[in-house]
């Protein structure tokens, strides 16, 4: 393997990987905070759902990310392209985007949405306020990091 086609791979393992870290963290914290809200108010599930997976779309975002450079690259289509060190450091630095951007955008999600929680144990109807609105906020800069990423991605040419 040449060392162009092993940074473009490391690339795509670095958006889904990064990306994934921060969304298991964004919703682990946003998980812990409505288990206890449950605990109390079970009826809540539906809310609490919501709330608990927003921060699981920046993995997403980063595997995405991921599946685009390896489309790029032939690895889809079974015949990969002859990738040169310029190309391969040219994907790395494409996935960084999406992978940094996922990793603290989820994390600072989970926590908008942890607080959304306890917003909405004690007051229900703000539950889309608080919690929601907010949290989508905060996804706007994964999104961004996403497109960054996507935009990086197809701008790449190969010979």
């Amino acid at each position: 393997m040449d060392i162009g086609l092993a940074l473009a791979l490391l690339g795509a393992a670095l958006a889904a990987l990064i990306a994934g870290i921060g969304s298991a963290i964004g919703i682990g914290i946003a998980g812990k905070t409505a288990a206890g809200v449950l605990s109390e108010n079970p009826d809540r599930y539906g809310q609490m759902f919501l709330l608990v997976v927003l921060p699981g779309t920046q993995g997403i975002y980063g595997f995405v990310g991921a599946l685009l450079i390896m489309g790029k690259i032939g690895l889809m289509g079974g015949s990969i392209s002859s990738i040169t060190l310029a190309q391969g450091l040219q994907f790395l630095f494409a996935a960084l985007p999406v992978g940094l951007a996922g990793l603290v955008s989820a994390i600072h999600q989970g926590k908008v949405c942890a607080a959304g929680a306890l917003m909405t144990a004690k007051r229900p109807e703000l539950a889309f306020k608080a919690g929601v609105v907010y949290a989508v906020m905060v996804e706007m800069y994964a999104l961004l990091g996403f497109l960054a990423t996507l935009l990086l991605v197809n701008g790449i040419q190969l010979t």
